[in-house]
């Protein structure tokens, strides 16, 4: 009879929402990965996680599951302000981490978390699923192979309302605010699009009564010339929509980043104004990027998009060039390296 083939057993840091709806049903559902604990500070929080998915352990502390010896790997949803401090720790526990994005809500924390997964010996990831989501691949190539002529402008915008004054993305104590949570969307879709990486950066912005930014507008130029527009909210109806206009055309995806299981596509207009729409099937996004992760994990080869510290770092630096423009009233602002 064959052998069981291996699987990464799977452990939660927090009982999040954004884990428990769709990325920890994924991790249940993938080809080579168990979920096996759970972890929260409060106890009976754990328990009713564990009892949700059956047969995980619960932990009733942070540090319980990191001691876990049938944990390899950790998913961390946290809010943005705990990644970094508990990513390393995971990492110096001997787990390898997913973490949720942005990595961290500056660039310097992610190269620091870069390298305390070197130093362990061990794979860190940031979750960014819609990089792993077929149509996301294609539309990269399709640009990279000139299909719409020299890439001269790039729009994206992720918009929504959050409706609990409560919510951690109101947190400035957290790291929340629009560009942190949907704004890196768009950032890191307008740098990997166009396949280069912004040299300066304008914005503007409003603010919530906590000091984060709710809405947010900014532009970012890169070296070919390129202009990428990015727009961001937590305070309008949701818009999720990526185009790239260049000489000779233009492409366009809706449900750009959160994209469901149904097929999906995308829309090819040529410079006579001609469409064709480019159909996509339907996947599981999250289970893409948990499976790719595993097999990483366990030392196979992988075709799939690079996703660790430094691609991070790279998207944050522009965020955070952003969001000092924005600061200044608009000024113009490097992009950090």
């Amino acid at each position: 009879m064959p052998t069981e083939p291996e699987r990464v057993r799977w452990g939660v840091l927090s009982t999040a929402n954004i884990g428990r709806k769709v990325v920890v049903p994924s991790i249940v559902a993938s080809s080579n990965g168990v979920l096996t604990a759970v972890a929260s500070r409060e106890a009976a929080r754990a328990e009713a996680y564990a009892a949700e998915f059956g047969g995980v352990r619960a932990h009733a502390s942070y540090e319980a599951l990191l001691a876990d010896p049938e944990v390899d790997a950790l998913y961390v949803p946290l809010p943005n302000a705990l990644h970094e401090a508990w990513t390393v720790r995971a990492l110096e526990a001997g787990k390898h981490v997913l973490c949720e994005k942005p990595l961290a809500p500056t660039a310097a924390a992610c190269r620091r978390m870069g390298d305390a997964a070197a130093a362990h010996g061990r794979l860190l990831m940031e979750a960014f699923m819609y990089r792993f989501h077929p149509r996301t691949r294609a539309v990269a190539r399709l640009v990279a192979e000139g299909a719409i002529g020299r890439a001269r402008r790039l729009e994206a915008a992720f918009t929504f309302a959050v409706r609990r004054d409560d919510d951690v993305r109101l947190s400035a104590e957290l790291a929340g605010g629009a560009l942190l949570d949907v704004g890196c969307y768009t950032v890191d879709a307008a740098r990997r699009t166009l396949g280069e990486e912004p040299v300066e950066a304008v914005a503007f912005a409003t603010y919530g009564d906590s000091g984060v930014d709710v809405e947010t507008v900014g532009l970012l130029r890169f070296p070919s010339g390129a202009v990428a527009s990015v727009a961001c909210a937590l305070t309008l109806p949701r818009c999720e929509h990526l185009a790239v206009h260049g000489d000779a055309g233009r492409v366009e995806v809706d449900r750009a980043f959160v994209a469901s299981h149904e097929a999906l596509g995308y829309d090819v207009v040529d410079a006579a104004g001609a469409a064709t729409r480019q159909p996509v099937d339907g996947v599981d996004q999250y289970r893409l990027m948990v499976e790719a992760f595993a097999d990483r994990v366990l030392g196979r080869a992988v075709d799939a998009p690079a996703s660790d510290a430094a691609e991070a770092a790279r998207t944050v630096a522009a965020v955070e060039a952003l969001a000092a423009s924005a600061r200044r009233g608009g000024a113009p602002v490097a992009v950090g390296r």
